[in-house]
Parts: structure tokens; sequence; C-alpha cells
């Protein structure tokens, strides 16, 4: 089956919704399992609980049969996103502009013309959609 994976903010933003709007849609139309992910940073002293994460996405969206809900910790997003999907083995992965622009910043320092998907689909083997 095909995975789809969908790190979102906690609270949801107005562009987390859109992206896990995205994301929902491809779930549908691949018939695909969704994961949505949120990272609780050690630096904020987030502390998310994944019922908190479910219970917020379903409020915005109802129901969704086909999803889990992840919550991890970590010190740098992108590192911990690229981490679930290894984990996951996501085909498919829904960021938001601004997080393409965070892996950007965060790859450059590695590398002098980050490509992010070229990095990506050389890391984890799958397909990037970014939503605007």
């Amino acid at each position: 089956m095909t995975r789809v994976l969908v790190p979102v903010r906690y609270p949801l933003s107005e562009h987390s919704r859109r992206t896990l709007s995205e994301a929902l849609r491809v779930a549908k139309e691949r018939d695909a399992d969704l994961t949505v992910l949120h990272v609780n940073l050690y630096h904020r002293g987030d502390d998310v609980r994944r019922t908190d994460l479910k219970r917020t996405v379903e409020k915005a969206f109802g129901r969704i049969t086909n999803a889990r809900y992840v919550i991890r910790d970590g010190f740098l997003v992108e590192e911990t996103i690229l981490e679930e999907v290894a984990a996951t083995r996501a085909d498919v992965v829904v960021i938001g502009r601004k997080q393409m622009g965070r892996w950007r910043r965060a790859i450059r320092r590695l590398v002098d013309d980050p490509n992010i998907e070229n990095f990506l689909r050389e890391k984890v083997d799958c397909e990037l959609i970014t939503v605007g």
C-alpha cells in the first residue's frame, strides 16, 4: 500500500491546514495510508500529545480512517522528518512551501546548490509534493 507522510504544526496553522488538505487529497486519490507528523522541538519545550494532534485534525477535517498520528521529539524539524520518512518508508511526502525553505537552508549547509527533491530522492526515494 502507498504511504503518504505530512508534517504539520500544532496547533494547525492555516498553512498546515492547506498542506494537510492536499495530503488528504493525495491519500484518497492513491488509496494510501496517511501519516500526520508533528515534531516536538526540544529547545522550545513542546509537549504535544498524539491525542491532541488527532483531535485537532479530526475537528478540522472529520474522522480519517486510514490515518495514523505521530509525534516525534527532535532538535531539527528537517532531520526528524527525514528520519520519519525513512522509518515509515513513505512513498509521498507532502510539505508546505515554508518547510521546503527550511530544508533548503539546512541542506545548503551541506552542499552548494541544494535541490531538495533530488536530495530526498537520493536519501529516501520518495515523491515530494510542495503546497504553496
